[in-house]
């Protein structure tokens, strides 16, 4: 849930006040999220019928959500957040934008993030397919159609973000994964809180993220945070085949995943790595926030000169 503040209601009378009983209006206030005035004033309107008084509030900041989001959708989106969220078989790792970090660090916007990728994740699970491994990505007209538990789009939901923050925000993108048999899956978001005890089931939150699918027949959590790690430093433009991909003369240069120096051990490359602990990389994706904005000034850019 969203929690959005809209202008307290005035000329609320005394009687009418002490109309509303007490616990109703604790309940609905720590469901709800809404201002003290905000609360009262919906269950004076609805007799105290909690149900209806939600219900009541709902729809008045989704009005007003959906009025500022018009009013400040041409502003430029480029800061924002990465969600990774790793569950069993599946994975989903979006990117949320706003117009400021300070806003990319409020905890309604890491909310949203988490609410997106879960989203996603859903209508992931939902997806049946032949062979090991399914990917698809989604761009944002098709994310914000997308419907969450409530009912309600994804854009509804965006509506009441931009309503609570104050400023543009946008779903940019999402790419989903699903794998069957013996494929498995490991995400990472960077820079990451250190209190995450496990990755899985949580929507890690950050400016970078990256998700990989890799066979093996060990369970080596440290490894695959290394190699989501890797991928997340290096930005290898594929994984690279021996015998088929020479390495680069300049290891600087090297666009492979496998022929590139391991960001945590230097003195072995990735691929060397991953046979030693008998892993194979299926598939990768890498997101860093903002670089699709920054494409999309760039046509804008040549578009206009």
């Amino acid at each position: 849930m969203i929690f959005q503040k809209f202008p307290r209601f005035l000329h609320i009378s005394r009687l009418a006040m002490a109309s509303v009983e007490k616990n109703s209006l604790a309940t609905l206030r720590k469901k709800t999220g809404y201002t003290f005035a905000n609360c009262k004033k919906a269950l004076e309107l609805h007799n105290n019928d909690i149900k209806l008084a939600e219900k009541w509030l709902n729809e008045q900041a989704q009005s007003m959500g959906w009025s500022k989001a018009t009013k400040l959708a041409q502003r430029v989106t480029s800061q924002g957040l990465v969600g990774v969220l790793v569950r069993g078989n599946i994975g989903a790792m979006v990117e949320v934008n706003c117009e400021t970090d300070f806003v990319a660090r409020n905890e309604h916007f890491k909310i949203f993030v988490d609410h997106v990728s879960r989203v996603c994740a859903q209508y992931t699970e939902l997806t049946q397919f032949d062979g090991d491994l399914w990917k698809s990505g989604f761009e944002a007209e098709a994310l914000r159609n997308l419907k969450a538990p409530d009912g309600k789009s994804l854009a509804d939901h965006l509506a009441l973000l931009i309503g609570t923050v104050g400023e543009n925000a946008a779903i940019r993108r999402a790419i989903c994964f699903k794998v069957n048999n013996d494929l498995k899956l490991s995400g990472y978001a960077h820079p990451q809180a250190a209190s995450i005890a496990s990755t899985q089931n949580v929507t890690q939150v950050g400016k970078y993220g990256a998700i990989i699918a890799f066979r093996t027949p060990h369970q080596d959590d440290e490894l695959q945070k290394n190699l989501c790690q890797h991928i997340i430093g290096l930005n290898p433009q594929k994984v690279g085949e021996e015998g088929k991909d020479e390495p680069l003369s300049n290891k600087d240069d090297e666009t492979s995943l496998i022929h590139q120096e391991f960001l945590v051990d230097e003195e072995r490359t990735v691929g060397e790595v991953l046979k030693e602990n008998n892993l194979e990389i299926i598939d990768y994706q890498r997101y860093e926030c903002g670089e699709v904005a920054k494409n999309e000034e760039l046509e804008q850019a040549k578009l206009t000169n």
